[in-house]
């Protein structure tokens, strides 16, 4: 109890990092009282300041750095420790997969209790930079200063394009490269900016909701190196947006399709209520493996192209399958674990709540010419009770929340013999796996990294029926 009276608000504590904690933040203890660091890492030696403290715990952010850890390295980026995109970039890559695998061996021994289960190395992303085939940049009418931008006078602080920083929903960074997308994406987005700032029409306030340039998003095709530029803002005024797709269509032979989303909800999300087609086609094509995936500007799709052919090699390797068996993939999404499925099963059979995912999956299978799956659109807890057939493997890939408890249940109801479970959340994969483990047992778990410079990590978990 000592150390927590000892820990206060606002007070400068000198701490030796011991460990790093899942969301990527150093772990001290003061006197047992827990401390998370943010940008510190385990063997760093700081003065910290405490910005918040809890009953259990407090959090405090680096002031000075007293002794480096050896895992450290220079961040190439000049908004790392600033911008909320990657926390990580100032540890060392092979350091960086070790804490990943760690988080997941820690979440399955204390939350599922599952022990002694092979856990393999990480398998590491193709690339660590410019892998993001998917970056959304905000337009802000505040702009957040790095700290060499606070005495310039010349700064616009009423105008910022770019990535959030975190903990503020309404300051954003004017971000002029972001260097997990390809080099040519940082070529668009200043091009944008130059554009917007002269365009005469206010960029939208994230507090006010008035104004008109809402977000710039970018999607690029690692098969093809083709882009799409979606620029959302908040009403339809085509004359004010065509120039900008012409200007962009003339200058870069790589952008195939320009779209304008228009939404006027408040929310701060980058999806239009509907959308115009400005130049080009309504879509890009990308390939994982074999397979030809048609994305659209709302879809989803796996950001990090080349390391999801790891991702879903490594998926296919756990259903184990032989021509012969029924699977059924929970959270089908668009349909690209079910069709890279297909050709080593009888019938692959998909749920998804999201109408417009099952229309992509339907168009994604007869362009592959893949015949032997199908769709069923609807919540997954209804769908699966009224399933008939008993399928030989279950997957499951939910998002970050993991499945619903009345999912869990059906899924032991069906009992399949063997279920592979993909997760991008190690707290509710060690979670759902508890709850399975009265009639599962985990057998091998295999991590691929998605998503360099951040504590995110993709865990690919084989169960079979006990």
């Amino acid at each position: 109890m000592v150390g927590c009276m000892a820990v206060k608000k606002g007070q400068q504590l000198e701490l030796k990092i011991t460990d790093v904690a899942y969301g990527g933040r150093g772990l001290a203890k003061v006197n047992g009282f827990a401390v998370f660091v943010d940008q510190a890492v385990p063997l760093d030696h700081v003065i910290a300041r405490v910005i918040k403290k809890k009953k259990n715990y407090g959090e405090a952010r680096v002031a000075e750095v007293l002794e480096p850890s050896p895992d450290r390295i220079k961040p190439p980026c000049k908004y790392s420790g600033f911008c909320g995109g990657c926390k990580w970039q100032f540890l060392k890559y092979e350091q960086q997969l070790i804490y990943k695998r760690r988080h997941v061996v820690d979440s399955l021994e204390h939350v599922a209790l599952v022990k002694g289960v092979p856990v393999h190395p990480v398998i590491p992303s193709p690339a660590t930079f410019g892998y993001r085939n998917k970056m959304e940049f905000s337009c802000s009418d505040k702009r957040w200063l790095l700290p060499d931008e606070m005495d310039q006078e010349n700064v616009d602080r009423t105008f910022a394009l770019g990535l959030h920083v975190p903990g503020t929903f309404h300051k954003v960074l004017d971000t002029e490269a972001c260097l997990l997308q390809p080099a040519l994406g940082n070529q668009i987005l200043n091009d944008v900016r130059t554009f917007i700032k002269t365009s005469g029409m206010p960029v939208y306030g994230l507090r006010s909701h008035i104004g008109f340039w809402r977000f710039l998003m970018l999607r690029h095709s690692a098969t093809y190196d083709q882009w799409m530029v979606n620029i959302v803002t908040a009403a339809e005024d085509r004359r004010k947006v065509q120039p900008l797709a012409d200007l962009l269509m003339a200058k870069y032979p790589e952008i195939v399709s320009v779209i304008n989303n228009i939404t006027a909800r408040r929310a701060g999300v980058a999806i239009g209520e509907y959308e115009l087609i400005l130049a080009g086609t309504s879509s890009l094509t990308d390939k994982i493996g074999p397979f030809e995936f048609e994305i659209s500007s709302n879809s989803f799709f796996q950001t990090n192209t080349r390391g999801a052919e790891g991702l879903y090699a490594a998926v296919k390797d756990y259903a184990g399958l032989t021509g012969q068996e029924t699977v059924v993939d929970l959270y089908s999404g668009a349909g690209t674990i079910t069709i890279y499925l297909a050709d080593s099963a009888k019938e692959v059979i998909g749920m998804e709540i999201n109408a417009s995912a099952v229309r992509d999956a339907e168009k994604n299978c007869r362009r592959n010419r893949v015949s032997n799956c199908r769709f069923i659109h609807g919540d997954i807890k209804d769908c699966l009770s009224q399933f008939t057939v008993r399928p030989d493997v279950v997957i499951i890939d939910p998002p970050r929340a993991g499945m619903h408890k009345d999912v869990v249940k059906q899924v032991l109801n069906i009992s399949p013999d063997r279920i592979v479970y993909v997760s991008c959340n190690p707290a509710t994969l060690a979670r759902d796996v508890g709850l399975m483990n009265a009639c599962y047992r985990v057998l091998e778990v295999q991590q691929v990294d998605m998503f360099p410079h951040t504590y995110h990590i993709e865990t690919v978990a084989k169960l079979e029926l006990k």
